[in-house]
């Protein structure tokens, strides 16, 4: 039989058969095993119109799932008037052409899914070269597949908005287009590093988990931010960033960042990294969980999985257990609280235990802060406005024409004021000390 020539290349509207395959070391999932990719199908904009299980002890490596199974897809596909298999699996270009050669209907996998869902909800120039880099180094290895015309509005599933010019799809091409694309991602890259850069001097928070946990509800809640809140996968793909007001007065500057999922692209998490860079750079992130989630174990996990990744082990982290008004018990949040100690109950939509996440903020921001005696001219009203701003001044004294204080400020900062500051001098009285230069002579 020919292989299946992709000529409509959307799914939006299509009518989608799910097909997931369960083995020995499969992980518990207390939902359908296929309720997570449904969703990720309605997000593309397909119809769901059934769902297939499979039962294997290991992978068929020419069709995945056997050549028998695909058979049998072929005929339900046609019963139901279906337009495409999605695999909740990642497949080889191989299984791809084996299975639409024998169920004569398009394939697509998990990661193509995700990424044309990527590409969908793409807004900034940035997330339009992180989503289109991502795409092609995923369709590389692929071409013998693909079509011809990669880059068209209304591309399919993992082409779908990565470029409204006519992009022929053949090896040479693609790694041209490769390398402008991180070239450009270098220049993207290198301006969210300058901007991270600039808030040195302010106690910054990320937000981050899986999506769809209500980090975008918990941003507006918190800041105010008019951030778009959808009951979507990844609704959320751009990166920004609040001034947030603790108790007491003091501010942080809160981000909110693109949801992680399990088993993520890894060229995605690779493209997306300028858009991370907020978060491996925090100084705590607040990892949001649905708690009301029967996969929220899962959950957590994946998304530890993805900090590991971009390098945010070592961050300080406080788990936020959200949607506290859907659960029908608190049996489950009760399980999660005694499991992870220190983890905080809210509810982002109707604002409970909001307070308590600030103070548990607050307790954060204490930690490594430094005592500290300082001097500087009382004719420079900057320093002490800074000081004021950072810290937590406990007396003034004037001293001739200098402003003694003392007063309460967090490493990062009190490094960051002495850096914008050279005139600030420390006291011979002051609890804590700068650590004395290394001499270099011998």
């Amino acid at each position: 039989m020919a292989q299946v020539k992709r000529t409509e290349l959307t799914v939006r509207l299509e009518r989608a058969i799910l097909v997931g395959v369960l083995f020995p070391n499969s992980p518990i999932d207390h939902e359908d095993p296929l309720e997570e990719l449904a969703r990720l199908a309605k997000t593309a904009g397909a119809r769901v119109v059934e769902r297939v299980t499979q039962n294997r002890t290991r992978v068929d490596s020419a069709y995945f799932i056997g050549k028998g199974k695909a058979a049998e897809l072929k005929n339900t596909a046609k019963a139901l008037n279906a337009n495409v298999l999605i695999f909740n699996h990642d497949l080889s270009p191989a299984q791809v052409r084996n299975l639409e050669t024998a169920a004569d209907i398009k394939v697509i996998d998990r990661s193509e899914l995700i990424l044309d869902i990527f590409a969908t909800h793409a807004r900034t120039h940035a997330a339009k070269v992180q989503v289109e880099l991502a795409q092609l180094e995923y369709t590389l290895p692929r071409l013998t597949r693909m079509w011809t015309h990669f880059g068209r509005i209304d591309g399919g599933i993992g082409t779908r908005g990565a470029g409204e010019q006519q992009l022929e799809v053949d090896r040479r091409i693609v790694r041209r287009r490769i390398g402008e694309l991180k070239r450009n991602l270098a220049h993207v890259q290198e301006r969210k590093s300058r901007e991270v850069l600039g808030r040195s001097g302010e106690f910054c928070v990320s937000i981050v988990g899986y999506t769809n946990a209500g980090k975008s509800t918990l941003m507006n809640a918190l800041t105010d931010a008019d951030v778009l809140v959808q009951d979507k996968l990844f609704a959320t793909l751009e990166t920004r960033t609040r001034p947030w007001s603790l108790p007491g007065g003091r501010q942080v500057l809160l981000s909110d960042t693109v949801g992680f999922i399990r088993d993520l692209p890894h060229h995605l998490v690779a493209s997306f990294r300028a858009t991370l860079e907020e978060a491996k750079n925090a100084d705590l992130l607040l990892h949001v969980i649905d708690a009301a989630s029967p996969a929220a174990p899962e959950q957590i996990a994946a998304v530890d999985t993805v900090l590991e990744e971009i390098g945010c082990t070592e961050s300080a982290r406080l788990l936020v257990l959200n949607k506290s008004d859907a659960a029908k018990d608190l049996a489950a949040f009760n399980v999660l609280a005694a499991t992870h100690p220190g983890s905080i109950l809210i509810s982002a939509l109707t604002g409970d235990g909001l307070r308590d996440l600030a103070n548990a903020v607050s307790t954060e921001m204490a930690k490594n802060v430094y005592e500290v005696s300082l001097s500087f001219p009382a004719a420079d009203g900057r320093i002490y406005a800074a000081l004021c701003q950072r810290g937590e001044v406990l007396s003034r004294g004037f001293v001739d024409a200098d402003v003694h204080v003392r007063a309460r400020i967090g490493h990062k900062y009190l490094n960051q004021l002495l850096s914008d500051f050279p005139q600030v001098a420390f006291l011979p009285d002051s609890p804590h000390q700068p650590a004395p230069k290394e001499d270099d002579d011998f």
